[in-house]
């Protein structure tokens, strides 16, 4: 039986599970499915605001008695350690059988159990008929320090969706360099910071850049924010995010949205779209090719929802 090395645990909630699949889809090659996928692929579960755990396999079987004979002969130990049981989508056991295959799992580890502080934290599970043992790593919640940042707009878009738009533009390349269109107070250029990429702004509100300025120097980040319109920025990128104005704040024609989408196509190779409206026409009308799409609704009593699009150069 071949399986994978990684079990990737997802959360969210309704209005962002299109958006969640889209994103595992760049970093995975596959989307995820029931908040769970099975992945050679690894990557740390704090790179996605949507990775829960992952679970770095040791041993697997369809039998959870061969299981535990596996897992005895690995012979691990580990001095300070705690084992749980992770209830994945699909899973009926119940509640005291679960902390009897804690208990049955725990004593094939030698060394001291340590419930408050362990240095490692192993798991079993069951999905799709295989029971999996291994190391849990948990996503930390650290990236959420933005939002605490000095300047905000209420109409930006949310931490979370920020970060799945950098994944999904830069495909988890490193090497990509990104700008960020139409930068607003600079939220995705802080998530993008944070992970590590070369990423430049721009945005003609000269409020804006200012504020995405502080955002950026407030962290101790390092990255451009030109006051431009985006014609007359010449640098080539590898992606461009565009957030488009959403006619609240700032207002845009369908004239001047197509205008940033041809600058944008201008000078990178991929584009990332975002805008409230449908301008899925727009878009093709520009030349520019749809590959992939979603849409993402904003929790509380408004209907107010985001469409992206992910495009490529046609020629």
């Amino acid at each position: 039986m071949q399986i994978s090395h990684y079990l990737y645990q997802f959360r969210y909630d309704d209005s962002e599970r299109a958006l969640s699949r889209l994103e595992s889809k760049y970093l995975f090659n596959r989307e995820e499915k029931n908040k769970l996928l099975i992945s050679d692929i690894k990557t740390e579960p704090s790179s996605s605001a949507f990775i829960k755990n992952r679970l770095d396999i040791i041993a697997f079987s369809d039998d959870y008695a061969v299981l535990i004979d596996e897992i005895k002969n690995k012979k691990i130990f580990d001095d300070r350690y705690k084992v749980e049981y992770l209830v994945l989508h699909g899973d009926k056991t119940e509640y005291a059988e679960r902390l009897k295959k804690i208990n049955e799992t725990g004593c094939c580890i030698d060394g001291v159990a340590e419930y408050y502080s362990p240095a490692t934290i192993y798991a079993i599970c069951r999905f799709d008929g295989i029971w999996y043992f291994g190391i849990l790593i948990k996503g930390h919640l650290l990236w959420q320090k933005h939002k605490n940042k000095p300047r905000s707009c209420s109409n930006s878009i949310s931490m979370s969706i920020a970060k799945a738009l950098v994944n999904i533009a830069t495909r988890s390349n490193k090497a990509c360099t990104l700008l960020d269109a139409c930068c607003g107070v600079g939220t995705i250029m802080l998530e993008a910071c944070v992970a590590g990429y070369a990423v430049e702004g721009c945005d003609i509100n000269w409020k804006m850049c200012v504020d995405a300025r502080k955002n950026i120097a407030h962290y101790n980040y390092t990255a451009k924010v030109y006051r431009s319109d985006i014609k007359d920025m010449d640098t080539q990128y590898d992606v461009a995010i565009i957030d488009l104005p959403y006619n609240l704040f700032s207002n845009a024609s369908e004239t001047e949205m197509a205008h940033i989408v041809e600058s944008a196509y201008k000078i990178a190779d991929r584009l990332l779209i975002i805008s409230a409206p449908d301008i899925s026409a727009i878009i093709r009308n520009t030349g520019v090719r749809i590959t992939d799409y979603c849409s993402v609704g904003k929790n509380g009593k408004t209907t107010f929802s985001r469409n992206i699009w992910v495009c490529e150069k046609t020629g």
